[in-house]
């Protein structure tokens, strides 16, 4: 897990980004030391929980094991999952994320409604890496 990048589990699971106090722009991930706004002269930034469902902008397999810092078992096959580009409801961000296990590409559309929801990334006797995952809205735990 990267500290700070989200919270909660079950229905209360959030995205934290951060929102200037100046110009009101959000960004994910979070911003802990300046507007990234070129047109604003900057403000405080305030943690904010972001809108936990968005709709596809964009999707797509990714089927190579993509270079450290991800965490992967070089040992094991690689599995190809879905990537999926969401804009947040409120936002009006897009945020990158993989699609929640079982859902591939072909269950997907341009425009189809999806949730943040936790996930796993990988784990191992010690350590569990977690995420979020995008899962179409209605779709079982």
């Amino acid at each position: 897990m990267v500290p700070g990048w989200f919270t909660g589990e079950g229905d209360d699971f959030r995205l934290l980004g951060t929102r200037c106090a100046c110009c009101r722009t959000v960004f994910f991930p979070r911003e802990d030391t300046h507007c990234r706004n070129p047109h604003c002269a900057g403000g405080d930034l305030e943690v904010v929980p972001l809108s936990r469902t968005g709709r596809i902008w964009s999707y797509t397999d990714s089927r190579y094991r993509p270079p450290s810092p991800y965490v992967s078992d070089p040992e094991l096959p690689w599995e190809p999952h879905a990537l999926i580009a969401v804009e947040l409801e409120a936002e009006r961000i897009v945020v990158l994320g993989q699609a929640a296990p079982g859902v591939t590409v072909a269950a997907l559309t341009v425009g189809m409604e999806v949730e943040a929801v936790p996930g796993v990334l990988h784990e191992d006797a010690e350590t569990a890496w977690t995420t979020w995952h995008w899962r179409p809205r209605g779709a079982g735990a």
